[in-house]
């Protein structure tokens, strides 16, 4: 390894492939946000519209806390095909340049290396068993104070769910909880 091109290739390479693995490790996080949305509509209406929502999307009312009046809805969250496939293919990209690259850092080892191709399926299976899980959204919904008709509805989740959520029925938010 005395060129050094060859020394800082390998040098990005590795830093690469540790940026990839942490991208496909994070792939199975949660991510939990609270927020506080409004709605014009008055909490008969809109009950009912919060209902078919979560029955459209495969939630079921895991359990109503009457003192705190706060609903939970559980699903299960399946797994993306399509992310599926695009880390288990750029594993596969990253453990082929690794191998292009320790091929020319070892020369001895040559065609061996590219055994490490095998591994990319694993990234593919990682995310599968990872993101496959049960989801919470809890919910509160309660009528403003300072507009008769309006209502607050304060839920937490998952950030796509919450976004789906908002979006869906056209709630503003205003403001999100730490």
């Amino acid at each position: 390894m005395n060129n050094p091109v060859l020394t800082s290739t390998f040098i990005l390479t590795i830093l690469l492939a540790i940026g990839l693995f942490f991208f496909i490790r994070a792939s199975t996080k949660d991510r939990i946000e609270q927020m506080v949305l409004e709605s014009n509509d008055s909490e008969a209406v809109l009950l009912p519209q919060l209902d078919a929502y979560f029955t459209e999307r495969a939630y079921k009312v895991a359990s109503v806390d009457r003192d705190t009046e706060i609903v939970t809805f559980e699903g299960i969250v399946r797994p993306s095909i399509f992310l599926t496939v695009l880390l288990t293919g750029l594993a596969a990209i990253g453990a082929m340049c690794l191998a292009l690259v320790l091929s020319m850092v070892l020369p001895d080892a040559g065609e061996v290396l590219f055994g490490l191709l095998l591994v990319a399926p694993l990234a593919g299976w990682f995310y599968w068993q990872g993101s496959s899980r049960t989801e919470q959204v809890r919910l509160k919904v309660q009528s403003s104070g300072d507009v008769p008709a309006a209502t607050t509805i304060k839920i937490s989740g998952h950030r796509d769910e919450l976004a789906v959520f908002q979006e869906t029925l056209k709630l503003s938010a205003r403001e999100e909880i730490e």
